[in-house]
């Protein structure tokens, strides 16, 4: 495949003219950190608008053919963390055992909780007969960098060792994925289940408009794909009204998390990987986020200098997790359908 043209990344950068119609709630004053601009105040106001829309979502609530358990489970520094699990009910369990998928939610690595996979989980129990295991990983600043990714790590491992008991058959499949942060922390687990030869191996990785060079400036890109990178912010001013991001953001993000040289972080910026003997791909990505070229990068370099088999949904002048902050758009709609067919297709690669 050719590189896409400088004409054919701005195009997709229009903003669509429903999603303009639709702007984001600002703080009021009957929200109690009205007139607060630290980081808490920011994290409560993501968290309330999210909630204010959850019963418009393409499932607003738990449904009949899911059972959902909370787990806490240890991890490495003695501490414990949450894992929902969910089941088919018995009346839609399959025969021969369920394939496992293990989610991980957006955030910043520093926002987010359950609620923000429970559709995907439902989604993906109710239509492909999966196990589902959704990650509540401790937060920065108040835990920063690496304590996400080993509490990922971790549950991973805790999930794949214990995927017998749960009801579930790798073999059937064995899926990590995510969005944003979540598609993040699935593509480096991705590579650290491969360098660690996890048993049973990943089949697949789904990866929701991720963060896969973590805002690093064009620079730290291999010069055949810098013509490409032109959604980074410091590139092309950044229109998304979801994901707010200037031309500082890559410095401002990895304070606020402690990183303290992403460039030479594979764990927090999965490009830097060896790509090699991945498991196949699931990529959504959108027109208008600041993050669009380096998952439109990540995925040709997959296919085509790794070999990895990917699958590649676009959608041109929607922005960053649209589908939840706008959950009445059309296209909301046809994104969360879209992702069910492409873990479909994931669980079909696994032969």
């Amino acid at each position: 495949m050719a590189p896409r043209t400088k004409e054919e990344l701005l195009s997709y950068g229009v903003m669509d003219a429903a999603l303009a119609a639709n702007p984001i709630r600002q703080p009021e004053p009957s929200d109690p950190y009205y007139g607060r601009t630290d980081f808490t105040a920011w994290r409560e106001h993501r968290a309330t608008t999210l909630r204010e829309k959850h019963h418009l979502r393409y499932l607003p609530g738990p449904i009949p053919e899911v059972h959902e358990e909370d787990r806490r489970i240890p991890v490495r520094d003695g501490a414990e963390i949450t894992v929902r699990i969910y089941k088919p009910t018995q009346a839609a369990a399959i025969s021969g055992g369920s394939p496992l998928i293990v989610m991980y939610h957006e955030g910043a690595w520093s926002m987010g909780d359950l609620t923000d996979e429970e559709v995907n989980c439902r989604l993906f129990t109710r239509d492909l007969g999966a196990i589902c295991v959704n990650v509540e990983y401790r937060l920065a600043p108040e835990h920063p960098f690496p304590t996400w990714i080993n509490d990922c790590w971790d549950a991973l491992k805790w999930a794949a060792n214990n995927a017998s008991d749960l009801g579930a058959n790798p073999a059937r499949g064995f899926i990590v994925g995510g969005g944003s942060a979540g598609g993040n922390i699935a593509a480096v687990l991705a590579h650290m289940a491969r360098d660690e030869a996890l048993s049973p191996p990943l089949t697949g990785q789904y990866l929701c408009v991720p963060a896969i060079m973590c805002f690093l400036a064009p620079e730290h890109l291999p010069e055949a794909y810098r013509a490409e990178y032109l959604s980074q912010p410091a590139v092309t001013p950044n229109i998304d009204p979801v994901l707010h991001a200037d031309k500082d953001a890559g410095a401002q993000l990895h304070a606020l998390v402690g990183v303290a040289d992403a460039a030479h972080e594979p764990r927090f910026v999965p490009f830097l990987y060896d790509h090699s003997g991945l498991p196949p791909a699931y990529l959504q990505v959108c027109g208008i986020d600041p993050l669009r070229d380096e998952a439109l990068i990540y995925e040709r370099v997959l296919r085509e200098e790794a070999g990895v088999a990917t699958r590649l949904n676009l959608y041109p002048g929607f922005g960053h997790y649209f589908w939840t902050n706008f959950p009445l758009l059309e296209k909301s709609r046809e994104f969360v359908e879209d992702t069910v067919k492409g873990v479909r297709w994931l669980l079909e690669q696994k032969s």
